[in-house]
């Protein structure tokens, strides 16, 4: 199958063309005219993922591989050392980034894993309405997203609207209309910035809440002619 045609679906779920400025979504690596045999899912690609992958895989990741310029290809530094596996493999590379985010990945998140229904979406933030103290939704969060290192700016109000983004958020704080704002990679001055202007904060991180890409995306690719395969990427994180 080439990879044009597999690219012309993914654009008309989530139109590439709705990607920020700043981001690097699309075909990566490849040429629209090359043949796949098999696709594969992840968050993020990894050295041993294209390594153990058959040839000719397309490789269909959340985060583009290549997102700032490179000067210099040093196959003993990230990202080229995977560019020279993907490139001798014969293998090829979509992401799909702030493009799904804005289309899919927010809401999937928050409604299939937090299990809220969301009211509204503008651009990366999903609204939705809740009824709870701030421990009680906190600690319902914290339960669906399955992780036991949230961190919070708590607030004393009862919280009737939420804003939503999964991955980094922090820096859409100033944009958001709640009483409390769920997402990851809030800064310290971000958390300072929402204390004194009395928002809430859920902070459940940015791999926690984006690590659900591969298995939403497999969800639209079901009829494919292709084996279509999901790689669980690992957090690059350990807790102690």
């Amino acid at each position: 199958m080439r990879i044009e045609e597999i690219y012309k679906l993914l654009d008309s779920l989530s139109p590439f063309e709705l990607q920020e400025e700043w981001d690097n979504s699309g075909l990566i690596v490849g040429s629209m005219q090359d043949e796949v045999e098999s696709i594969n899912i992840s968050l993020d690609l990894h050295k041993d993922t294209v390594l153990k992958a058959e040839k000719k895989t397309l490789f269909i990741t959340h985060h583009p591989l290549i997102f700032k310029p490179i000067k210099k290809f040093d196959y003993s530094k990230f990202p080229t050392n995977i560019l020279k596996a993907v490139i001798e493999k014969e293998c090829a590379v979509i992401a799909m980034h702030t493009n799904i985010d804005k289309t899919h990945l927010n809401r999937f998140v928050l409604e299939s894993v937090l299990g809220f229904k969301a009211l509204e979406s503008k651009g990366f933030i999903c609204y939705f309405e809740t009824d709870k103290d701030f421990d009680e939704l906190a600690l319902h969060v914290k339960k669906k997203i399955g992780d036991s290192t949230i961190k919070v700016v708590p607030s004393a109000k009862k919280i009737k609207k939420v804003a939503f983004c999964a991955g980094s958020g922090g820096d859409l704080l100033n944009e958001i209309d709640a009483d409390c704002f769920i997402s990851g990679d809030f800064k310290y001055h971000h958390l300072i910035e929402a204390k004194e202007n009395n928002t809430a904060v859920i902070d459940i991180g940015h791999f926690e809440s984006e690590r659900y890409f591969s298995h939403m995306l497999s969800e639209h690719l079901k009829n494919f002619p292709l084996k279509v395969i999901i790689t669980d990427s690992k957090n690059p994180f350990e807790y102690k």
